[in-house]
């Protein structure tokens, strides 16, 4: 095996195996700082040692040994520094009762470790976009510089909110747990969150020069399927693994050969993914078997499926969609899901009734300057033939989005509108 196959194979075993590690460490030293700075030494250990020696036999185990020595003489020089200090200020066990409890983590089940270190990665004492980041560095095991590329960040920006993500669970000592009794809701709540922003952002990128980023939606969806396995008998959980798997399953039918966006309406179902579609519909069932069926995600991954299940565009049943809309609204009334719900009014009700339905939502504020506001009511009003008025909103839209593909296609939306008020 040449270096340049060794480096590839130790990467794609630290892509795998680093998240358990750091979960298995954090158990022990109770710092997830401290535990990936720990882990990264036995990535080095083995960067330095598995060119020479060859790949091991079991490589996960290698690399938990490697940081376990490591966690080891970390415990005994801190345990030297409370003696001086005389105040422990985490009950910590003998250097004897830490090397056992560590060589056990070897052989222990690190499950409930690695679903720690999501909730702890996921926990609302941090800012959403440390919330991210933490959740791609420590459990997606990506680097800084994948992350940053990502988010079309500078590497220095995602690095200060890792840092200052660790520092605050370490400040506030937030504890390596899995959340009991009513925090337990809340807290499976922003790890959702979390994922799915990750996987928005790649569905529909916010900025930059390409519509898509399909890497953010391949994490997501890893981390949704680890959190299934990890809490099988959460219903949301299944309802957003479902959503991820029937949106991704557009994911090669969504742009063009130069990547330009091709919306739900013209794409080309048969690159659709079918798999993926039976995987979502099949966890679909699974959350609405767990009594789900009216949670937010589980709703949406209905909507989803009903999608998923149409053959061909004009197959979509508009009327079920809006009912599930409206189950969405009474559950989660935002101006986002009644602008959904309009759209789908447009489609089941004629474009009038949904550019009534639009129109009520003009004067909400936290819609002002959200683009695919007027790009919806220009799509409305190009159908009822109104092309000026449509043009103008295409435009307006044009010039709110910060996405260089969607900006291209807006504005050849008004242009098109521009050519036929002229005819």
């Amino acid at each position: 095996m040449t270096a340049s196959d060794t480096r590839g194979a130790i990467d794609a075993v630290w892509r795998i195996e680093a998240a358990r590690v750091i979960a298995g460490l954090t158990r022990i030293v109770r710092d997830v700082g401290v535990a990936e700075d720990l882990a990264q030494d036995a990535l080095v250990a083995a960067l330095q040692q598995w060119p020479k020696d060859g790949i091991p036999e079991n490589p996960g185990a290698w690399l938990m040994q490697a940081a376990k020595h490591r966690a080891i003489d970390h415990l005994r020089r801190r345990q030297l520094l409370e003696r001086k200090h005389d105040q422990l200020a985490y009950e910590t066990p003998s250097s004897h009762d830490a090397a056992a409890e560590i060589e056990q983590t070897l052989d222990d089940d690190v499950g409930d470790d690695l679903l720690r270190l999501i909730f702890a990665a996921c926990h609302p004492v941090l800012p959403a976009e440390a919330r991210v980041a933490l959740t791609l560095r420590l459990v997606g095991s990506l680097t800084t510089a994948e992350i940053a590329r990502a988010y079309l960040t500078s590497e220095v920006t995602i690095a200060q909110r890792i840092v200052r993500a660790k520092k605050t669970l370490a400040a506030r000592r937030v504890p390596f747990e899995v959340p009991r009794g009513s925090d337990r809701a809340v807290r499976v709540a922003s790890v959702l969150d979390v994922i799915y922003l990750i996987f928005n952002e790649g569905y529909t990128a916010t900025t930059g020069a390409e519509w898509m980023r399909a890497s953010l939606c391949e994490d997501a969806l890893r981390l949704g399927r680890m959190l299934a396995e990890l809490l099988p008998e959460e219903p949301e959980v299944h309802g957003l693994v479902s959503l991820m798997e029937i949106q991704s399953s557009r994911l090669k039918a969504r742009t063009g050969p130069s990547g330009e966006p091709i919306l739900l309406m013209d794409q080309n179902r048969a690159r659709w993914d079918h798999l993926l579609i039976r995987r979502g519909i099949a966890a679909l069932e699974r959350a609405e078997r767990l009594g789900g069926a009216s949670g937010p995600l589980t709703l949406q991954a209905a909507i989803a499926a009903c999608h998923g299940r149409a053959r061909q565009f004009e197959d979509t049943d508009w009327p079920r969609i809006v009912t599930l809309y409206d189950e969405l609204f009474a559950r989660q009334p935002s101006p986002v899901v009644a602008l959904n719900r309009a759209v789908a009014i447009g489609m089941a009700a004629g474009p009038q009734a949904g550019l009534d339905a639009v129109d009520r939502l003009t004067a909400e504020p936290a819609l002002e300057e959200y683009h695919l506001l007027w790009s919806v009511r220009g799509d409305l009003l190009a159908k009822l033939g109104r092309t000026a008025e449509a043009k103008a909103e295409f435009e307006r839209a044009a010039s709110m989005t910060e996405n260089d593909r969607e900006r291209t296609y807006l504005q050849q939306r008004a242009d098109a509108c521009a050519t036929s008020a002229s005819r």
